[in-house]
């Protein structure tokens, strides 16, 4: 296991981006086989066979990993592996970590989580490449907006790397004015997810063409989205907006919006108490159900908006684009379950930002190996840990005794092992 983790380290260039801190690797690598603290990931290495520091040795270590030119090293690194270049395609997301505190301190703040919690946060904006494999990771405050996070990490891996003509796929929540201009001016094209506050013409126009047909499913609408000349002078792009209906996007929506009005319906009548819904109609102490926004909702059932500034490429390749969000997503959610990455207990900046290397590093070698193998992290680790290669010094001679490996784990360890020959 030790050997396989490694190879991967050293493929990802990570032994040369670090200046060879054996430290370093060793809290990554340690990491990934059992997540945990500091001090007990010393446990985790001497368990593994590999003889650990003393835990001052680490703490010594962590402010080297907090600089900033040790995660653009790593960074130069994952942008190398991945072989980024012309039309490549880059997936941006933020997310959240919270402390086991109460109080915030500027950085560490309380802020929009999307899992209700009140505890102090930081905001992470995650950089991968269309594949799910990270590239870039930048801390901001707890209560910073979402959309103020995406432009100082492109700009900064972007100059970095003298990239150009580069995509950047987001979710809705990134879809500012200012993000739009910003990425223009910059001159990278982008592929946005669109809210959709009202029925757009195109499909308003469809429905009044066919008044008794249902939309087929899979059906895309082109709306282009000329900019106006003071758009134009503000620096706002040319744009389409494509929006494409689904029979199973429509189909769980309804039912959702069933479930709300039910619930609306029976807090109206006096039935259930009144709690936040949507359908619900305030008119001083009278309730109703809003009719109005019901059918709206209904009306916009099953269509999901797409917004890009690249002009010359259909909608299929833009709406492909999109949906590798979800690889972004998984590389969240490793970084979070798998690796462990919150709650975070440090509290000073420095050791943030050194956990947060530490974490990154571990999510580039957790998905190389995944990659290669086609297994899980959590699989591989738990799978090789369960063998052991044992040395015993007898007299002058070095006897080596190896538990024998299944099949599937040999050929697994073999692939890992093939990218090192190469």
């Amino acid at each position: 296991m030790w050997d396989a983790l490694c190879c991967a380290y050293q493929v990802l260039g990570f032994d040369k981006a670090s200046g060879g801190d054996e430290v370093f690797r060793d809290l990554v690598l340690a990491r990934i086989i059992e997540p945990t603290s500091k001090i007990d990931s010393l446990r985790v290495l001497a368990e593994t066979g590999v003889q650990p520091v003393d835990y001052r040795t680490v703490t010594r270590h962590l402010p080297l990993f907090a600089k900033s030119v040790v995660r653009h090293a790593l960074s130069k690194a994952c942008a190398a592996h991945a072989g980024l270049g012309p039309a490549s395609l880059v997936l941006y997301d933020v997310s959240t970590l919270y402390f086991e505190t109460d109080a915030g301190d500027g950085f560490r703040e309380p802020g929009f989580s999307k899992e209700r919690r009140l505890e102090p946060q930081i905001t992470i904006g995650l950089l991968t490449d269309a594949s799910g494999f990270p590239l870039a990771v930048e801390a901001f405050e707890g209560n910073k907006a979402e959309t103020a996070t995406m432009l100082p990490v492109i700009n900064a891996f972007k100059a970095a790397y003298q990239l150009t003509d580069v995509t950047v796929v987001a979710d809705a929540g990134m879809i500012s004015e200012a993000n739009q201009v910003a990425l223009q001016a910059c001159g990278l094209s982008f592929i946005l997810g669109t809210r959709i506050p009202y029925l757009p013409d195109v499909v308003r126009e469809w429905r009044d063409n066919h008044p008794d047909e249902a939309i087929p499913d899979g059906q895309v609408f082109t709306q282009p989205w000329p900019a106006t000349s003071g758009e134009k002078a503000r620096g706002i792009p040319d744009r389409i907006v494509y929006y494409q209906y689904r029979h199973d996007r429509a189909r769980r929506t309804l039912r959702g919006i069933d479930e709300q009005v039910a619930k609306a319906e029976k807090a109206v009548q006096g039935h259930a108490p009144v709690k936040r819904n949507r359908f619900i109609k305030l008119t001083g102490a009278a309730k109703s159900v809003n009719r109005e926004l019901e059918a709206k909702a209904r009306g916009l059932a099953g269509l999901k908006g797409y917004t890009t500034n690249l002009t010359t490429v259909g909608a299929e390749f833009v709406i492909d684009a999109y949906h590798q969000l979800w690889r972004i997503e998984k590389s969240f959610r490793m970084s979070k379950h798998d690796l462990q990455a919150r709650p975070v207990y440090h509290h000073k900046r420095e050791s943030i930002d050194a956990h947060l290397t530490i974490v990154f590093a571990a999510l580039a070698v957790s998905h190389w190996i995944e990659a290669q193998t086609g297994w899980s992290i959590k699989k591989f680790v738990r799978t090789t840990r369960r063998y052991r290669t044992v040395q015993i010094k007898a007299g002058r001679q070095i006897l080596t005794a190896a538990d024998p490996l299944p099949d599937d784990l040999r050929n697994a360890i073999a692939k890992i092992d093939n990218r090192r020959r190469h």
